[in-house]
């Protein structure tokens, strides 16, 4: 009788190999699981605890082809982390508001924060509001070393109730400087649960991007020094397929790894055709939030 839940542990140069090798070492050595969301025809979950260090967040190959979307998935998904859809959470107290409960940006960069109807009006709610975001590029810049750069996203008035609390816990953060003055932001990233087929992939990418162009570009702009990513660790509490996804990943990525070779299942995201792709599609999916707001 299975008693405990596997803790796995991969460390990988590139966030690539890491994504590949996590998910396999899940398929082999997880647990069957039931979950809340189970149609009652699927199959049981694979599941276990899941501990990802990616050595080089930056280096290619960076993007792994099997997960479920595209690249302009993940440039939308990394614009959602930077807050450009910080607009789309409800009113709390609206039973009849169907939109999101929260976005991982406004509760960094607002904690404490969410909205009301008052009056018949939205409007921001809350006993205090604080941008984790730039207190942590701040004590940073003032003191690389220190061990209380964190944010946290858990709100229990809101959260313990919620039908889908946010799955992201915390991100922490300290630097190292090199013999060469550079300066090397190390991060540790908490889920307490993360759907290691339909989401692991874009949020480790996704947060990546976040690393870079909020955290370290903002600690490099008050410091002036050159800040590059350094180690990214990434801790899932339940790290997890899902049932009915079981067969998609085997076809997808399982049953190719002893066919592909490994090139043939990645990209190298500082590819010329892949960033014009990126950056590209940073204008259609703009019209695409725009349009949503104008129907909602």
């Amino acid at each position: 009788m299975q008693r405990n839940i596997p803790v796995l542990t991969v460390s990988e140069k590139t966030l690539a190999q890491a994504y590949e090798k996590a998910l396999i070492q899940l398929y082999n050595h997880g647990v069957r699981f039931k979950t809340q969301y189970d149609k009652p025809d699927d199959p049981l979950s694979i599941d276990s605890t899941m501990n990802i260090t990616i050595l080089e967040p930056f280096s290619d190959p960076m993007i792994h082809k099997a997960f479920p979307g595209g690249i302009d998935d993940l440039k939308e998904y990394s614009m959602e982390l930077m807050g450009a859809k910080d607009h789309w959470v409800k009113n709390m107290n609206d039973p009849n508001d169907t939109k999101w409960e929260y976005t991982y940006h406004g509760r960094l960069a607002a904690y404490g924060a969410w909205r009301e109807l008052v009056g018949g009006k939205s409007q921001q709610a809350g006993f205090f509001t604080i941008n984790q975001i730039d207190v942590v590029i701040e004590k940073l810049s003032k003191q690389p070393f220190t061990r209380q750069a964190q944010m946290i996203t858990w709100m229990p008035n809101l959260d313990i109730s919620c039908y889908d609390p946010p799955c992201l816990q915390s991100l922490w953060y300290r630097v190292l400087e090199d013999e060469e003055g550079v300066w090397w932001l190390n991060c540790n990233v908490r889920f307490r649960s993360n759907d290691a087929w339909g989401a692991n992939f874009m949020n480790m990418f996704g947060f990546n991007q976040f690393n870079k162009e909020i955290i370290a570009a903002g600690i490099a702009a008050k410091t002036g020094k050159r800040v590059e990513l350094g180690r990214m660790n990434w801790h899932a509490d339940s790290f997890h397929i899902y049932g009915k996804d079981i067969e998609s990943a085997r076809r997808m990525l399982f049953d190719r790894v002893d066919t592909m070779k490994f090139e043939e299942r990645v990209y190298n995201f500082q590819d010329e055709f892949i960033q014009e792709m990126y950056n590209g599609a940073e204008a259609g999916i703009r019209e695409k939030i725009k349009s949503y707001d104008e129907n909602h």
